[in-house]
């Protein structure tokens, strides 16, 4: 076994408020430094030459040409100035449902297994709030730029976000992200308040061989857990108008503060985790180059095989607390007898309950590279090994495992793009998830303007399943004795015909020792294969000139002893406008959103667990599809979002009167939001 080094939980304690010092101080010394002659960091540096086409901007300056990267693709990307899909702004997609309010627990309607190897922790309800160092854009641009963005909807709901870029030297860019959700929803004990930020790097040398990137994400989830309501009838009660009077399981009688600077949690889930990434490459055997230009020398290099090293260091904290614990009802779901110290802390009164997971990660990556056609980064042979160091802290043990895996990938985006390619590999050959592999291939090819894109593809993931089923874990209540590794077979297909507007997917997956939860506190591992048939149709008609109809279809279908549900069909639709009405600077979008699914016997939730579990006996149906009125503008760089949401709520009858109580329900005992109102605004600025 190998263990973490001593220093990691010490730097671990301290590590957010130093990032938070460290953020502040480089912000103020990179504005200092070049606020005051934005143009001095792109002039020539001597003999007239330089190593970069931006300092050649003669009548440009209030303009930006800007543009970004993702951390394993070359391909330098454009911002998607589109308005139509909210949830490029709101952190929750349209196939998502969630426990009542923005921020609570949330699940995707359409059904996709977990296929990643190796380890994981297991806490997933929350993952869609969560920055991720996958999605961490690395900027180059021409002049700093910013985006500000706040969102304002009922119950006090609030949406903060930050986003910065610059360009401190023509091959150095940095940028910083900040999100904050936060809101106090509509029934007792339902507040949340999630805080995200991310800063990151990107540093290239002047001959271009060497590249530096750096990564540092962290997150915190807060989120209040209520159990759901102790009587659905009482929403049709006169005695009940203030929604957040009506009894839950949790949380007693707990007033929610519409101020985030002083959310109280007493019942909650908090999550918090935190990513360090330096990944530094070096091309070994390439091919230099340049680019004369009539004011400038562009240094150019084209590797032939490439050195590159990986480290990362990863924290993350698991946390259910109950400062106020309705006894009857942990005995009942959970088996909690309180005052036994085999499930309560000794120095942990009687009446709290606290259960918490931690963990440690130091990951080490060597990997080589080789370019078959130097002048093609996009086509690569990649093959390296990663030593991987775990520590991890429960209520009533610690633990340090290892893991040892070796893995390998090859990419072919033509330079006709017609092709593109992608296999990857990895295995798993020593430590705590000994055996698990992936193996992954996908080929897309375009074939003509007519039929559009054809991908097509194979993958298979045999995996140990997540640590919060093993009995180590502070969450672990009953579970087998033993359990063999997931395996999951996924045949994939697409057809984009991007002329007619139509995207046609395909997906089918079938699945071995799939572990799951059985009811509040019972995991079981289906041994039975069991097979699942997912087709999509995305396809956008025009109804007239500017009136357009995007249409969303899913189709899901399970066959065999499948221990999973959900809804048979879902779709989208939005129906509206899409124009400028003639002036040149307005992007306008208006009209009316629709979702809707087939009744399903939708997953429970076990607040203590923080995860959604099978259950087989309620069905939930929609009494009225999920209806918006949306209007989304963009004039320059100025976005505005509003939108009226969950207008099929309304109700008029003799005993309530009229309102928007006609709840849709998500899960059993968890009602959806009433009438929702969120107006947003997104500025960019320029400096």
């Amino acid at each position: 076994m190998l263990n973490l080094p001593g220093k990691i939980r010490l730097v671990n304690r301290k590590l957010h408020i130093a990032q938070s010092i460290l953020l502040l101080c480089s912000i103020l010394l990179f504005q200092s430094i070049y606020a005051q002659d934005p143009l001095s960091r792109y002039k020539t540096g001597g003999a007239g030459k330089s190593d970069t086409t931006l300092q050649h901007r003669t009548g440009l300056e209030d303009s930006i040409t800007i543009h970004y990267r993702f951390l394993d693709s070359s391909n330098l990307r454009k911002f998607d100035s589109s308005i139509l899909d909210f949830s490029k702004k709101f952190p929750i997609p349209w196939n998502d449902i969630y426990l009542g309010n923005a921020g609570n627990a949330a699940k995707d309607l359409i059904f996709r297994p977990h296929l990643q190897p190796g380890f994981d922790p297991g806490f997933h309800a929350y993952d869609t709030y969560l920055y991720n160092p996958e999605e961490t854009r690395f900027y180059t641009t021409t002049r700093p730029y910013a985006e500000l963005g706040y969102l304002l909807g009922s119950k006090s709901e609030q949406l903060i976000s930050i986003t910065f870029a610059q360009n401190i030297t023509p091959n150095w860019s940095w940028a910083f992200q900040y999100r904050l959700l936060n809101s106090s929803g509509t029934f007792n004990n339902q507040n949340s308040n999630n805080n995200n930020y991310r800063l990151n790097s990107w540093y290239q040398s002047n001959d271009k061989r060497y590249q530096l990137f750096f990564i540092t994400v962290a997150n915190k989830i807060q989120s209040s857990e209520n159990g759901g309501l102790q009587n659905d009838s009482l929403l049709n009660s006169n005695s009940y108008s203030d929604r957040s009077t009506i009894p839950t399981w949790l949380g007693g009688s707990v007033y929610s503060s519409s101020n985030f600077f002083t959310k109280t949690f007493t019942t909650a889930t908090q999550y918090s985790n935190l990513t360090l990434l330096v990944r530094q490459q070096y091309d070994i055997i390439g091919k230099k180059d340049s680019i004369v230009t009539d004011t400038s020398l562009v240094l150019l290099f084209y590797p032939k095989f490439r050195a590159e090293h990986t480290i990362q260091y990863k924290s993350y904290s698991y946390n259910f607390f109950d400062d106020n614990v309705d006894t009857a009802y942990y005995n009942a779901h959970y088996g909690i007898q309180f005052g036994s110290p085999y499930t309560i802390v000794s120095s942990v009164p009687s009446d709290t309950l606290n259960k918490k997971d931690s963990w440690q990660e130091l990951i080490n990556d060597f990997s080589l590279y080789q370019f078959p056609d130097p002048k093609n980064a996009q086509q690569f042979l990649r093959a390296g090994i990663t030593l991987e160091n775990l520590g991890g802290e429960f209520d009533s043990s610690s633990h340090h495992f290892y893991n040892l895996y070796m893995h390998g990938e090859y990419r072919n985006k033509t330079r006709n793009q017609k092709w593109d390619i992608e296999a990857n590999g990895k295995l798993y050959i020593n430590g705590m998830n000994a055996g698990d592999y992936s193996a992954y291939i996908s080929l897309r090819r375009y074939i003509s303007r007519e039929i559009g894109f054809f991908q097509a593809g194979f993958e298979n993931v045999n995996r140990t399943p997540s640590f919060n089923f093993n009995r180590e874990s502070s969450f672990a209540y009953v579970f087998p004795s033993s359990l063999a590794k997931e395996n999951t077979t996924h045949i994939f297909a697409s057809l984009d015909q991007l002329p007619f507007h139509l995207r046609l997917t395909g997906n089918y997956y079938l699945i071995s020792n799939y572990t799951y939860y059985a009811n509040y506190n019972e995991a079981l591992q289906q041994s039975t294969i069991f097979n699942i048939l997912q087709i999509t149709a995305e396809k956008t008609f025009v109804l007239h000139k500017n009136w357009k109809w995007h249409a969303t279809v899913v189709y899901q279908q399970k066959a065999g002893p499948a221990t999973v549900n959900f809804p048979a069909i879902l779709t989208r639709n939005q129906i509206g406008y899409e124009g400028n009405f003639g002036y040149r600077n307005l992007n306008l979008a208006f009209g009316l959103e629709i979702r809707y699914y087939t009744g399903y016997k939708a997953d429970g939730f076990a607040p203590v667990l923080g995860q959604f579990f099978y259950q087989n006996e309620t069905t939930i149906r929609q009494e009225v599809p999920d209806i918006s009125l949306y209007v989304h503008m963009r004039i320059r760089s100025f976005t505005a979002y509003a939108r009226a949401e969950n207008l099929n709520t309304l109700q008029i009858n003799q005993t309530n009167g009229f309102g928007f109580n006609n709840y849709n329900f998500v899960a059993p005992n968890y009602p959806f939001m009433g009438l929702q109102i969120r107006f947003g605004i997104f500025w960019s600025f320029v400096n």
